[in-house]
């Protein structure tokens, strides 16, 4: 059973270290189940990789935007499939389906216009309101 903590906000301070994409590649494939979730302030919850990617990544505002999200039709998937794509003129788009990943079948896409994220892309799920990293699973 997962133990919950309090509201995770984004973290006081410079904790964030500059990451490569092949480091924090290999940081995130450790992390398989988690028995830890942290409650957002939009009300979801999230496991320990994608806390640990929050952090190393300086990605907070990724869970703020896919909790933001969580209205409508978009609420009543129990199964989602978020995926971000870094473009090449620095910007990015969020995407999501409700199973597998289709263009003709967004659930929702957002266009972000500046970020320094650090890998080119990354997907996220979200099943009963618990956003992780596929490993998490």
């Amino acid at each position: 059973m997962a133990r919950h903590v309090g509201a995770a906000a984004e973290p006081k301070g410079p904790i964030m270290q500059t990451v490569t994409p092949d480091t924090l590649t290999d940081e995130l494939a450790q992390f398989h189940g988690s028995e830890q979730l942290y409650l957002h302030w939009l009300g979801g919850r999230f496991t320990e990789g994608v806390k640990h990617l929050a952090d190393r990544a300086g990605a907070y505002w990724l869970i703020d935007a896919i909790f933001s999200h969580q209205r409508g039709r978009v609420r009543l998937e129990p199964f989602q499939v978020w995926r971000l794509d870094r473009l090449p003129e620095g910007g990015a788009k969020l995407h999501a389906w409700t199973d597998t990943p289709n263009a003709s079948r967004w659930l929702k896409t957002q266009t972000i216009e500046y970020t320094d994220f650090p890998l080119d892309q990354i997907d996220l799920w979200l099943v009963d309101g618990v956003l992780m990293l596929p490993t998490e699973y």
